[in-house]
């Protein structure tokens, strides 16, 4: 099996990548998260270069045309762009790490061109337990943004899972599962 030091972890909001990846994370030191880009607003505590890099949509396309941001999504319904920062992921490839990209299928398909990365999309065992997770996750959330976040996960699954090389089934109340099986993964490229 061909080494790399590139790993996108994907699915749909809600599945659980970014826990899994966190995990992995914390299991494995030489691992690091990419810290993504994004025009949508922090919430709670969210930190500026922790969680995600905040930019208006102004900065967010004058990245793009510095090339900071070489591969990116809009998601219409939200109003927001999502992108791989490229700074982030130089700095730390510099610092020695292995990188966890949480990514959508276009951001996995550029990472699995330009680095030689290993995909691994992350289901949920089901649409109620997804559903679940979402109103866990935001008790505020309206049902038509509910409604939205599930019928995009619908799509993902349906359209996008076939462009990973590996599935990864987070069932409801098995999460070390998940992790591990990601895990076990994860190890056979490094």
């Amino acid at each position: 099996m061909e080494k790399t030091n590139i790993f996108v972890i994907g699915g749909p909001t809600g599945c659980g990548e970014t826990t899994i990846s966190n995990a992995i994370i914390a299991k494995l030191p030489q691992f690091a998260r990419l810290v993504a880009a994004t025009t949508r607003a922090p919430r709670n505590n969210e930190k500026n270069g922790v969680e995600y890099y905040y930019f208006s949509k102004e900065k967010f396309k004058q990245e793009i045309q510095n090339g900071n941001i070489p591969e990116y999504t809009y998601m219409e319904n939200r109003d927001t762009y999502y992108g791989s920062y490229k700074p982030d992921l130089d700095k730390k490839l510099e610092e020695g790490f292995k990188i966890i990209a949480n990514t959508d299928v276009v951001g996995a398909k550029y990472f699995k061109e330009a680095y030689g990365a290993v995909t691994i999309f992350i289901k949920p065992d089901s649409m109620d337990n997804l559903k679940k997770r979402l109103l866990k996750r935001q008790p505020d959330i309206s049902e038509d943004e509910l409604q939205k976040r599930i019928v995009n996960a619908e799509d993902e699954i349906k359209n996008e899972e076939k462009f990973y090389e590996y599935i990864v089934i987070n069932e409801e109340g098995k999460l070390d599962e998940a992790i591990e099986k990601t895990a076990e993964i994860i190890k056979k490229y490094i």
